[in-house]
């Protein structure tokens, strides 16, 4: 990812450790990774995919449009949805302002459904920011 998508995801990151209800349900810290340690304690959120579109207009900028991934063991789906939820509140309107370039996370749409090997649930959020700047 160009530094516009690395700012982006330092400055969800950053949210996502300091918001309360993010910290009750992921611990403190807050259980946030690219990659999950062996052994990692779930539930965790996964940063995953991010896309970068140039922006065409004067002054530079980007479309990001980035994936962030909730892996839980709980039996059911309770667990991740919860997670997607606080996840999804904590970031939907974040303003952003990284090496001055600024934007809004919105969360264009989200998705929780059981492991296909029956081992707890998965949550999908997806988020996009246009930033300018």
């Amino acid at each position: 990812m160009s530094d516009v998508a690395g700012g982006l995801v330092k400055a969800v990151v950053s949210a996502l450790v300091a918001d309360a209800g993010v910290q009750a349900l992921l611990g403190d810290p807050v259980r946030v990774f690219d990659a999950p340690p062996k052994g990692a304690v779930a539930p965790y959120l996964l940063v995953g995919r991010g896309v970068e579109v140039p922006l065409k207009a004067e002054g530079g900028g980007a479309e990001v449009s980035l994936s962030l991934s909730v892996v839980s063991r709980f039996a059911g789906q309770e667990e991740a949805r919860a997670v997607v939820a606080a996840v999804r509140d904590g970031l939907d309107g974040l303003a952003v302002s990284e090496g001055g370039v600024t934007g809004v996370v919105r969360v264009r749409g989200t998705e929780v459904f059981a492991g296909a090997d029956g081992r707890g649930a998965y949550g999908v959020l997806r988020l996009r920011a246009v930033m300018e700047g």
